[in-house]
């Protein structure tokens, strides 16, 4: 027991304070309608990940470089007369294709392509965890502070921008602190789960919600269930925790979408 203990209880911890960014940012998500976005950071890593192997430096550096930089070109490539779900669909497809045709030069690369793509939060030690939390935390302030202004550009952007709200710096927040998200969720889900972890507890969130303040609250709430319950599960089954910890959450939301409809049925 006590050795379970020692492998869970990080990667636990490390789950917990990444809910604590993922209840707020897929809250946002939705009500921006920029659900594809995550999807369209996490197959953009996967040029990070090429790019890092085939220079030798840690994958988490390619990562990093590859998030901000797909910040950066979505900022460049932003224009009234293109929809934002359109050039999201174009970086995704280019940077993913981009990527594969790396790898495909780079057989090394493809034993660590699974831990990439799931995830493996049971290999996050102690050591890990103060960095980790730190960054979090610089995030969570960041959020803090901009948070009234998000929910303004989400509810009517011109409004917002009526009442003095500068509509460009608050995306690019936005963007930048799900490019932050990306980075750190990768050793949590992978990236072909990122979005998952984003949106299903917003999702869930919304069916059980009143106002603004209640969705955050239930979507950190049923994310901690995701991530307890999925954890617990993938040690047990000895499967990927990316995979136990989504599939979790997926089995919440149909659930209480299930008793919901039963319920107005009677």
């Amino acid at each position: 027991m006590m050795e379970w203990l020692q492998l869970l209880l990080p990667a636990w911890t490390m789950g917990t304070l990444l809910v604590f960014l993922t209840a707020p940012l897929g809250c946002l998500m939705l009500w921006r309608r920029m659900s594809f976005f995550a999807d369209t950071m996490a197959h953009g890593t996967l040029l990070g990940v090429a790019i890092a192997g085939a220079l030798s430096l840690p994958l988490w550096l390619g990562v990093t470089f590859l998030a901000f930089l797909l910040v950066a070109i979505l900022w460049v490539l932003h224009d009234p007369r293109l929809p934002n779900d359109a050039l999201l669909a174009l970086c995704s497809a280019t940077l993913l294709c981009s990527g594969l045709l790396f790898i495909q030069h780079i057989p090394s690369l493809r034993p660590e392509l699974l831990s990439y793509l799931f995830g493996d939060l049971l290999q996050i030690s102690w050591s890990d965890l103060p960095m980790f939390a730190l960054v979090i935390i610089a995030a969570l302030a960041v959020l803090y502070k901009n948070w009234q202004a998000q929910i303004q550009i989400a509810i009517d952007p011109d409004i917002a921008v009526s009442e003095g709200v500068n509509a460009k710096w608050q995306r690019l927040v936005f963007m930048l602190l799900l490019a932050l998200f990306t980075v750190l969720a990768l050793r949590a889900v992978g990236s072909l789960l990122m979005g998952a972890l984003l949106v299903i507890p917003a999702l869930t969130a919304r069916l059980l919600a009143h106002s603004p303040k209640q969705m955050v609250v239930w979507a950190f709430v049923m994310a901690q269930i995701g991530v307890t319950v999925g954890l617990w599960s993938s040690a047990g089954l000895n499967i990927s925790t990316g995979l136990s910890i989504v599939l979790t959450m997926a089995i919440l939301f149909t659930g209480i979408f299930i008793f919901q409809k039963i319920k107005n049925i009677a």
